[in-house]
């Protein structure tokens, strides 16, 4: 019997975790299109001011048209180091929903805030009537932590379940 390559998530995957997702800045956002294929695209990333993953795009962007259409979602966050083999650095999968919010809100100047202090040159088109804040509701995640350190993750792992 073959044994799982999948060890038991520890203190130290979920610090690692939720390291990559505070500092992550940029996102491979995975939606699915009308024919029920993969697409693939590169968004800006953040973390919201109660903690959920969140980018800002635009309803023009295919990718926003997709979570419209359908709401599942896979974000790819980590990037490799300057120097190694690009797999050996760690990297996290998030799987869950994309939900496109009302840019009109009073917690829209709140996510605002949060998001120009990591995205600063997004103040050239925060404001655009297009643009609207991409909110991910996580339901798992994958770390790859490197070489034989894969985990699975839950929200709570992550610090996103109330």
């Amino acid at each position: 019997m073959a044994k799982d390559p999948i060890r038991p998530t520890d203190d130290e995957a979920r610090a690692l975790a939720q390291r990559l997702l505070h500092e992550a800045r940029f996102a491979a956002l995975a939606t699915l299109t009308e024919e029920g294929a993969p697409f693939l695209s590169r968004v800006a990333f953040a973390c919201g001011p109660e903690g959920a993953p969140l980018s800002l795009v635009s309803t023009l962007s295919a990718h926003t048209q997709a979570i419209l259409r359908a709401p599942q979602i896979s974000l790819l966050l980590g990037e490799p180091g300057e120097k190694g083999d690009p797999l050996t650095h760690p990297r996290l999968t998030l799987m869950g929903r994309g939900e496109v919010l009302d840019n009109t809100t009073p917690e829209h100047a709140e996510m605002a805030a949060q998001y120009l202090r990591s995205h600063p040159k997004a103040k050239l088109y925060i404001g655009f009537g297009d643009f609207h804040f991409l909110r991910f509701e996580i339901s798992s995640a994958f770390l790859n932590g490197g070489f034989g350190k894969a985990f699975r993750l839950t929200p709570q792992d992550l610090g996103l379940a109330p």
